[in-house]
């Protein structure tokens, strides 16, 4: 059984940048889909960032320019680079394969503050 483990978030400023981390334990990691995800409060969970096993990507047009989703497939990690942070990415952030397939870890909190 696939296990998730999310690191990284934290508290940033406006414009500020964070790298976040996620390991992924059990399974076939190179062959799977990944992306990033995230749940601000009293909102619905989006997808944000998604890459293939070739690592080509693609991201919410509110983060393009601005995060990059990459991968290690010897480390089984998925990485989400997020820089020029606002207000608006403060959210619990997951990953997860594109069609969720894999339980959800427990997440990792982004707050930026203004």
């Amino acid at each position: 059984q696939v296990q998730l483990v999310e690191s990284g978030g934290g508290l940033a400023q406006v414009g500020g940048s964070l790298r976040l981390s996620c390991e992924y334990f059990g399974g076939n990691f190179r062959f799977h889909p990944m992306a990033w995800f995230r749940q601000a409060p009293g909102k619905q969970r989006e997808l944000v960032a998604r890459i293939t096993p070739g690592d080509s990507t693609i991201y919410v047009e509110s983060v393009k320019g601005r995060f990059t989703i990459s991968r290690d497939n010897r480390k089984k990690t998925v990485y989400l680079e997020m820089n020029n942070l606002n207000p608006e990415d403060t959210a619990v952030y997951y990953c997860n394969s594109p069609n969720s397939v894999f339980q959800w870890g427990q997440g990792t909190q982004v707050t930026v503050s203004s």
